[in-house]
């Protein structure tokens, strides 16, 4: 997998909140992918667990807006943007891994209640 499919993928994920589409999601990740977010709490293990996961972030209007470049490397991609929703943003920082058949095997949110801002 090559960097610009790497970034190919951060892409089709903000196209995915911006649908408000699990399915974008679900065609993105392996069966056994595991979702940390953020870093620190339980884990969503499999598919099922993580689409779930993402159809709560996606039924509270969450849109994601890039605020900086992906950085690749070896067979990961790291991306900072922001989560907004009503009446808050989160500043976050994903890194996907992938597998040998460009899924997303990992992913691994870092931010914490330090990079919450709420509106208003």
């Amino acid at each position: 997998m090559d960097n610009a499919d790497k970034i190919a993928m951060v892409e089709r994920y903000v196209e995915a909140f911006e649908k408000g589409d699990v399915e974008i999601i679900r065609s993105m990740y392996a069966q056994d992918a595991v979702v940390e977010d953020p870093v620190g709490t339980d884990a969503h293990h499999g598919l099922d667990a993580i689409c779930a996961f993402y159809q709560g972030a996606l039924g509270a209007g969450a849109k994601l807006r890039l605020s900086g470049q992906a950085r690749c490397a070896g067979n990961a991609v790291a991306f900072p943007f922001h989560v907004v929703m009503p009446g808050m943003q989160i500043d976050v920082i994903d890194v996907f891994e992938f597998n040998d058949e460009g899924k997303i095997s990992s992913m691994k949110a870092y931010w914490g209640p330090d990079n919450l801002r709420k509106d208003g």
